[in-house]
C-alpha cells in the first residue's frame, strides 16, 4: 500500500480556505479517484513542537492505494482539473510526497 501526501506550508501572509477544501475541492477529489483511493485523510495543523508554537503546516491530506501504479491511474486523468482546483482555496505551493507504508 502506498500513500500520497499532500501538504501545505504554514506560511505567513498566505491563505488557505478550509470551507471550499472540504466542502468542494475533497468532494470531487474523491469522486474522481473512486474506489481506487482506499482511505483519504485531511488534518489541520493545531500546533508545532514547542507549545503554543505554530504548526510546520496548515493541512495534510493523506490519501491510500494499493500502489504507485493504480493511483496514477485513478489521477492523472484528473490531474489538470484537480490541480486548478488548487487555486480556488490556497496561494500555497502544495508538497506531494509519495510513501511505502511500512507499518
Amino acid at each position: 500500500m502506498i500513500k500520497v501526501s499532500v501538504l501545505y506550508e504554514n506560511t505567513e501572509g498566505k491563505k488557505f480556505d478550509m470551507a471550499y477544501y472540504l466542502n468542494k475541492h475533497i468532494p470531487m477529489l474523491q469522486q474522481k479517484l473512486g474506489k481506487a483511493c482506499k482511505r483519504l485523510e485531511v488534518d489541520q495543523g493545531l500546533g508545532g513542537m514547542q507549545p503554543g508554537s505554530k504548526p510546520p503546516y496548515v493541512v495534510l491530506a493523506h490519501m491510500y492505494f494499493d500502489s504507485v501504479e493504480t493511483f496514477q491511474g485513478a489521477f492523472g486523468p484528473h490531474a489538470e482539473v484537480s490541480m486548478a482546483d488548487v487555486l480556488k482555496y490556497t496561494d500555497i505551493a502544495p508538497i506531494i510526497q509519495t510513501s511505502q507504508i511500512k507499518m
